[in-house]
């Protein structure tokens, strides 16, 4: 069965769906019938203001009685279809680069609005900053010592007890005897 919406002014396919808010609603619209919007308000604990709205959309049927959707009939300020297909071409052209980057690049480009409405865009149509992972660390190995007595560095990590405290300290170390 096909209903018109007439707030949104478009057909759509009746639910077949009844929850047990539409039988909620449907019981206390009859029953603010029978007694009064007043009485039903007091007994159900709802607002009077409630019970008129769904008296005054109820029309015999439970798809009347249904949820209506939330979703705004039109959006004033969306990205137009020139800035969708910059911010597109430009990502395909530079995936890792920054938001604040990318954005600064679109700017010189012709881009117009803030940061922070890219940011809504990019993760809403999933075009994120790819990340790279951090390269893996690899040691590099000290140097050897090739003869005993020979000068050799070694790195301090902490150094408390001297008066020069330089990260890179120049011993000599005796031959072991």
């Amino acid at each position: 069965m096909l209903t018109q919406n007439r707030k949104a002014g478009v057909i759509l396919l009746a639910m077949n769906k009844i929850t047990q808010t539409m039988r909620f609603r449907q019981s206390v619209i009859e029953y603010s019938n029978k007694y009064g919007v007043t009485a039903a308000a007091i007994r159900c604990k709802l607002n009077r203001q409630y019970v008129y709205r769904w008296r005054k959309r109820y029309d015999g049927t439970f798809q009347s009685l249904a949820d209506r959707s939330h979703r705004p009939h039109s959006h004033p300020n969306q990205h137009t279809q020139d800035e969708i297909k910059l911010i597109k071409n430009m990502r395909r052209r530079n995936p890792n680069t920054d938001l604040v980057v990318f954005w600064v690049k679109l700017r010189q480009r012709g881009y117009t609005r803030s940061v922070s409405d890219l940011y809504c865009f990019s993760k809403k149509h999933g075009q994120m900053t790819v990340k790279l992972p951090n390269p893996k660390y690899i040691p590099k190995p000290y140097e050897k010592m090739d003869y005993p007595g020979q000068l050799c560095r070694i790195d301090v990590k902490n150094h408390t007890g001297c008066h020069n405290a330089d990260s890179l300290s120049v011993l000599q170390l005796p031959y072991p005897t």
